[in-house]
Order: structure tokens, then sequence, then C-alpha cells
């Protein structure tokens, strides 16, 4: 009996601390005890085990007998799978009630494709637990109506509603991918597991887990496509192109794997055109999305990925195609417009590229805010003397494409020392001026003596710089075997690194014929300056403007500017003009960043 006593003490003395006031002030154990009496600590404890048990054999009788469609209500509550598992579950309940909310926009932005094509598993970054963290945390920050909600669980009346409305904005920004078949469904924990290993960049790990399960599902295009993209992280840790062909093979098989659905189609196709666009198989790469295009006819963003393959291979006509078909069915396509306005300039159809490269980046559809598209249309509108050319190059500026207003290139190298016109003492060449200087007449008759247009080494101006007249150029040290036309001028140069080292640049005779005139334009880097001897120069009506300084040439005199600033040339005089220009380094590029530059 003194174990029931106990038992009974401890029942009062826990029940006690849980007396609480109803709505009329009367305490709860009051009120029991004005109706007579209470609930023992046996019959609690009886009535508790029969509730159990209860609860037991019901979940046992709907599970035998099949009382509950599970299709049914899974199929329901998936409409509520924010995290893209092919359930609901925890997780998708935290982003309903607004504690992922953040998680989900940022996956969302950081999907390059216009399509949901893979589920956030796989489409995160090789390291993505650092990611998820952060973004977990900092919710509060951006989504400034979550914190209040969350505060005021007291009311719940007033915040469950907008939380519940804003599902359906979650949803209609980014359509929900479907990467597993039925069956994967079935052994989605496997894949998760393989798929942990590779977002927490044990790539080595999560090709050898991708390929167990390869091994025992070899019909499963998920399984092959998350070995592909291990394999695609491995080359990447272990700067292999080998591994990174291997990976391009498997994305292969993983699309033409029966019973893989469209999204993973999509982006199996479109991960393995992006690596063969980075191992330099552009025609590889065309092929792949032609077969994407084919497949999914209607995916605009797909089509104006193939215009880009067509330019990326130099072929300017069937890009020009895609946009057209783009642009007839989606007139509005910002990325489309661009890109064909882009090919209309390189048409020299000027006037009629303006719109398309002005509406293209007014839209500021994704893939148009790019310098090239300021730069072009600036130029177009400076040809067609419209000085709102300098807003659009202002406008390229602030959004970081270009140095400044007049320093336009696109291929740079940040913290170089930038100004128009140097002096030989400025750039530290003193030795190589004073070379060309004293030679100037051996390299003039050189030069003269293969100006013969028969001989076909002045070939002209191929960059469609002129506005009008006759502009031709011979170069030097990008044709080897030019130097066997000129051995004088070459074997002044051989002892110059920084000249004939110069992989931006070039070593050239230039003739330009009365009534040329040059356009404004900028050189590609700021990694080089130019050199000018005057060889053959006419007493009045050459110059040339670098900015808003305007000089001329002399016999036997180096000019020097730094080409990525906007200049212009004009010669009007009556006789040709011959110079010698010759490219160097810019003077504070280490030698470690002459080696590795790549070459323009």
């Amino acid at each position: 009996m003194a174990p029931r006593k106990n038992f009974r003490n401890q029942a009062k003395k826990e029940v006690k601390p849980a007396a609480v006031v109803n709505k009329n002030g009367v305490k709860a154990e009051a009120t029991v005890a004005a109706s007579g009496g209470g609930f023992s600590g046996t019959k609690i404890f009886t009535w508790f085990m029969v509730l159990a048990l209860l609860g037991v054999w019901s979940s046992v009788a709907v599970v035998w007998f099949d009382l509950v469609d599970y299709d049914n209500v899974i199929g329901k509550l998936s409409a509520y799978d924010a995290d893209g598992d092919g359930d609901f579950d925890v997780e998708d309940a935290k982003v309903l009630l607004g504690k992922l909310q953040l998680r989900y926009n940022a996956e969302v932005e950081s999907v390059p494709e216009p399509e949901a094509d893979v589920e956030p598993e796989v489409e995160s970054v090789p390291e993505p637990e650092a990611d998820v963290e952060p973004e977990v945390e900092s919710v509060p920050e951006p989504e400034a109506d979550v914190e209040p909600e969350v505060e005021s669980v007291p009311e719940p009346e007033a915040d469950v509603e907008p939380e519940v409305e804003s599902v359906p904005e979650l949803k209609a920004k980014k359509k929900k991918p479907k990467l597993l078949n039925k069956f994967e469904k079935t052994i989605k924990m496997e894949i998760d597991a393989a798929e942990k290993l590779r977002k927490k960049g044990k790539m080595e790990e999560a090709v050898r887990a991708f390929e167990t399960l390869v091994l025992q599902y070899p019909q499963s295009p998920r399984c092959r496509y998350g070995k592909a993209l291990a394999e695609d992280g491995l080359a990447e840790k272990m700067l292999s192109n080998d591994m990174l062909q291997k990976a391009i093979g498997t994305y292969k098989e993983a699309s033409e794997l029966p019973n893989a659905t469209p999204d993973l189609i999509k982006a199996t196709l479109k991960k393995r055109a992006e690596r063969q666009q980075f191992l330099g198989r552009m025609r590889g790469a065309l092929a792949t999305l032609e077969k994407l295009v084919q497949i999914f006819p209607e995916d605009v963003a797909l089509k104006n990925d193939l215009g880009v393959a067509h330019l990326l291979i130099g072929d300017n006509k069937g890009a020009k195609r895609i946009y057209e078909e783009v642009l007839a069915t989606a007139p509005s396509d910002g990325f489309a417009k661009v890109h064909y306005g882009f090919i209309l300039k390189s048409e020299n159809k000027i006037a009629e590229s303006i719109p398309f490269l002005r509406d293209g980046l007014e839209s500021g559809d994704p893939g148009t805010d790019d310098g090239r598209f300021y730069f072009h249309l600036g130029d177009a509108l400076q040809r067609m003397g419209d000085d709102s050319a300098y807003k659009w190059y202002e406008r390229g500026h602030l959004r970081g494409h270009f140095a400044s207003v007049w320093q336009r290139s696109l291929y740079n190298v940040d913290g170089l020392k930038a100004q128009p016109w140097w002096t030989p003492k400025d750039t530290g060449y003193m030795d190589l001026v004073k070379t060309l200087e004293r030679n100037w007449r051996i390299i003039r008759d050189e030069a003269q003596s293969v100006m013969d247009k028969t001989t076909g080494l002045f070939v002209p101006e191929e960059e469609n710089l002129r506005e009008k007249g006759e502009w031709g150029q011979f170069t030097l040290w990008q044709q080897g075997e030019s130097c066997r036309s000129v051995p004088k001028t070459c074997g002044l140069l051989e002892r110059y690194p920084e000249a004939t080292g110069c992989k931006r640049g070039q070593i050239k005779f230039s003739v330009m014929q009365p009534g040329t005139h040059v356009w404004p334009h900028t050189g590609p880097t700021n990694c080089r300056l130019r050199m000018h001897l005057g060889l053959v120069i006419p007493k009045t009506g050459c110059k040339i403007r670098c900015t808003n300084d305007t000089r001329a040439w002399e016999e036997g005199k180096v000019l020097i500017f730094d080409d990525s600033f906007e200049h212009e040339v004009w010669q009007d005089a009556d006789s040709y003009r011959l110079i010698f220009i010759v490219d160097v380094w810019h003077p504070e590029l280490t030698q470690y960043q002459r080696q590795t530059l790549s070459p323009i």
C-alpha cells in the first residue's frame, strides 16, 4: 500500500501547479472539488492505457484494412512539397510557415537555367552546407514580414492568412522540377545519402556512392545524373579535363535512359552543353543544344542559348535565324533583342541595330546586362552622330562594365594606372623608345619596300573601324614569316620582350591614305600601351585624338597612348601617312601576369 500512497501524493503534487484560472476566474481544481470529486491517480493511469491501446489498434486497422487512400492524401500534400524531395515533411512545413522562405528564394536565384531544371539538392554548389546555415539564419532580415508573424503567435488568426497566401507566390516564381521517376521515389533516401556527400564537397566519396547506385539501379536516370554531377565536381577539384570529359559522357547516358523525367533530361543536357563549351568543344555543345530545342521546342530560353552557341562558332547567320524565330513568338524578349541587335551591327546595319540593342538593355532581362551590348549600342549611336551614346557609356560604367566613360575596354586587369597619354619615362621602356627613334629611317625603308600592293603584305583594316577612306596594315609579330621581308626591323625588336612577348598586342606597319576617317573606338584591354613611331608624316592634315586631347605625329618620334581609352583618327592630307605600331605590356603588370594572361 505504501507505493500506492506515494503515487497519490506524487499525483497531487503534479496537479497543483497545473491549476489554471478559467473564464469565470475559478481555479480548475476548485471546480473539480465543487462537482463532488475527481479522478484518482489509478483511474488516470487506467484511462491513459486504454486510450493508448485504442490508438495502436486503430492504426493497425487503418493499415491492415486499407481504410485510407494514402496515394490520394500524399498526392494532395505534394502540392505543398516546397523542398523538392517528393513528399510533404517537416522541411516543407517550415517553408510554408516562412521559416525557410529565404532559402527557397536564394536557391531559385542560384539556378542558371530559366526553367527549374534541378532539385535544390542537385543544383546547389559543391559546398552547400556552408550556404544553408546563413540562409536560414538571415531570414528575418530580408523577409520583413516574417518576424512579426513568428513573434505574434498568441494572435494566429491575423498571421496565418498572409503566410498561407504567400505560398502560391513562391510557386509562381519557379515551377518545381521533377527529377525522380516513380521508381526512384522509392530509393530517394539512398540517392539523398549520396547527394549529401557531393554537397559537402566529398567528391571522391560521392562518385563511389553514385557508382554503387548505378550498378544497383542501372536504369535509374537520377542515379546516373548524380554520378555525372559528382564526376563534374571531382573534375573541378582535380583540375582534370579527362574527368570532366567522363562527366560529359555520363550526362549523355543519363539523358538517354528510359523513364527519365522531362525536367531531368533538360537539366542533364544543359549541363552537358555548358561543360562542352567550357572545354572549347563548341560544335559538340551546339549539337547538344539543338537536341534540347528539338525535345523542348516551346522553350524560348533554350533557343536563346542555341543562338549563342551559333555565335560562339562564328555562325552569325545561324544565330540570326534563331533570334528571328524567338522574336516572332516572343517580341519583347530582351535577351534575343540585344543579340539580334549585335548581329545587325556586325553586318554594318548600324541604324537598324540601335532599337534592338536599346530595347534589350532597357528590358533588364537576364543576360542583357553585358558590357558588350553597352559598348556596341554606344558605338552605333556615335556613328549616327547621336550624343546620347555617352549616356549609355555612363550607364555601362555605373554597372561596372567600363573603368570610366572614356576607358571602355572589356578585358582588363584591375588596379593598373590609367591615363590616356604616356611619356617614355612613364613607361620605363626608355631603351626601346630610343632604339626605335634612332633607327626610324631603317624601319621606314623596309616598310616602304613592302608597300607595293602586288606583294599582298598590306591588307585592308577588317575591324569595321573606318567611316571612309583606305587603311592598310602589315602585321609582323602575329605572322612570323613576315619578318623575312623586314629582317632589320625584326632584329631591332628581338631584345625587347615587353614588345615581342606582349600576347595582348601587335607589332605592325600602318598606312593610311588621304580622306580616311577612323571612328571613335577603344582597344580590347587595359593590359597594353601602344607606341606610334612616325615614318612618313605629311606636314598637315593628320591627327589623332585620345579622350579630349588631340595630337599629331612627327617623323622619327614616338607617341605613346593607352588605346583602351577612346581614340579617333583623321587623315586629311594630300599624301599617305605611314607609321610603325608597337604594343607593349602595361608596365605595372608583373612577370607572372605577363606569362599567364590569355592572348587577345
